[in-house]
């Protein structure tokens, strides 16, 4: 049952193939035999008591397409009864009061919660090695990074340990993560879905979005999770929607515009190859390319890396060790207390971007720097803007280079930064993006690592990408490779 997609599993239980009990079961034991560390926090009893409340309400007849299906959520969510630590020891016993809204409108639709899932501190970071629970494996190459921030969703969801998860993207962390694991991923237009109950790391930024094998399963999954939520300030509001909606509409007539800058020096030979054979199979559905130009997309990494650090240094500012959260076991003063609590409960790569954001924000360099990257920030969203004059959506790789080897670039955040180079542009203009599989390249010990198609869109037009992507899976059969032994 693990390799089936969430349609499939709704058919098997909407026709008492399975119940959702021994669906839940299933899970939980592939998940106990797993050593990806992808877990953070499961609690067996609670997951089959949820289960036989859906098995409750399908034999009642009250079932929704959703009802009795397995998810496991990002652990920047907060879940009550599950751990919420946001990857970080600053949060490691913390158990929330509450949910968030995201994880609220699954259990109202009947999913069923397998647990949480581990993710780069706070989501700062692209390989999900700067966690305080460790660093996730990627099952297709146990030496290899599942990327990040959202590692942990993006290879339970590969390996089999769940059907679905949700993920978060500040600059990249759902699409990367789910090109680098070979499974489906999509970050909705910013404001799409709600942030109440999302630990928040850029609030401009942030935004949860849905990871699973396919494009139909991830349009079910949005169609739950994405709605206006007046508990968030940043939610847009806007009725729910079908995403489902356009999955059958053809490419035929469709215009692809092909960024001339994501296909430069630094991309790899192997992922150009895999992502240029994707665009190739589009034209074969009856789509167009279209040569466009996104001149800044080189100016995103210095823009996001000004501005997501001088949000993240004002959100963490509430982590002190006074209201909630680890606490320094000595200290003399409560100045003393704020500064060995932080000191003890950061993450390097955390006080990093902290130090980063304070400098941005300080007197004296915040025109230099900060007020810059904002103004540079809306001619980045301009050039989109241009671009979707000459196509309907944008194409190019995810990521420059597949799944690289865990440690190796521990020591070189820069490289780290830079491999979020074709991502960052889509999370600073707020639009909807997302992976999909297409194909493999080699790693560094010549094995089988995914590649991931970037699809981009413009504001608000997810099903429309949802649709587009759904063609180009129905026409190859990349997203139903699975690991090895899975």
């Amino acid at each position: 049952m693990h390799t089936k997609t969430l349609k499939q599993l709704s058919a098997m239980l909407k026709a008492k193939q399975v119940s959702a009990t021994e669906l839940a079961q299933s899970y939980l034991d592939r998940i106990a035999d797993s050593d990806l560390n992808a877990f953070t926090s499961i609690d067996a009893a609670l997951t089959l008591e949820q289960a036989r409340d859906a098995d409750t309400r399908i034999a009642k007849g009250d079932a929704s397409e959703l009802t009795g299906l397995p998810i496991a959520h990002k652990d920047i969510f907060v879940t009550r009864g599950w751990k919420s630590t946001a990857g970080s020891k600053m949060l490691a016993n913390y158990s929330s009061p509450f949910d968030a809204t995201v994880v609220e409108q699954f259990r109202a639709a009947g999913m069923v919660t397998l647990g949480k899932l581990n993710c780069d501190e706070f989501a700062m970071g692209s390989s999900n090695e700067n966690s305080f629970f460790g660093a996730v494996k990627n099952p297709w190459d146990k030496t290899a990074v599942p990327g990040g921030s959202s590692g942990g969703s993006a290879a339970a969801v590969a390996a089999g340990l769940t059907p679905a998860a949700t993920g978060t993207d500040t600059g990249g962390s759902i699409r990367q993560p789910a090109s680098l694991c070979g499974v489906t991923g999509i970050k909705p237009t910013y404001g799409r879905v709600s942030r109440f109950g999302m630990i928040a790391f850029a609030s401009s930024l942030d935004q949860g979005g849905p990871i699973a094998y396919t494009a139909e399963d991830c349009a079910m999954l949005l169609s739950a999770m994405a709605g206006f939520d007046e508990r968030d300030s940043t939610s847009i509001e806007r009725p729910k929607e079908d995403f489902s909606r356009q999955l059958n509409d053809g490419i035929r007539g469709l215009k692809i515009g092909v960024p001339r800058e994501y296909f430069g020096k630094g991309l790899a030979p192997d992922v150009e190859q895999a992502v240029r054979s994707a665009l190739s199979e589009y034209e074969k559905l009856g789509a167009t390319l279209v040569d466009i130009s996104l001149p800044k997309t080189e100016l995103s990494i210095p823009v996001y890396y000004v501005i997501a650090p001088a949000e993240a240094s004002s959100n963490l500012s509430r982590f002190d060790g006074v209201r909630y959260g680890h606490r320094a076991a000595e200290y003399s003063d409560l100045s003393d207390m704020y500064c060995k609590t932080r000191a003890e409960g950061f993450g390097d790569e955390v006080k990093r971007r902290i130090l980063v954001g304070a400098y941005v924000l300080s007197h004296g360099y915040y025109d230099a720097y900060y007020l810059q990257a904002q103004k540079i920030r809306r001619l980045i969203a301009q050039d989109f803007q241009q671009a979707f004059t000459q196509c309907d959506v944008i194409m190019g790789p995810v990521a420059p280079t597949v799944a690289w080897d865990l440690g190796s670039k521990a020591n070189d955040p820069l490289a780290n930064y830079l491999a979020d180079i074709f991502t960052l542009s889509t999370s600073l203009a707020g639009l909807p993006g997302m992976s999909i599989p297409c194909g493999f390249g080699q790693g560094e010990k010549n094995a089988k690592r995914p590649v991931g198609l970037q699809l981009i869109g413009n504001y608000f037009e997810e099903a429309k990408l949802l649709g587009i992507a759904h063609q180009f899976q129905l026409a190859t059969d990349w997203h139903n490779q699975r690991p090895a032994g899975i």
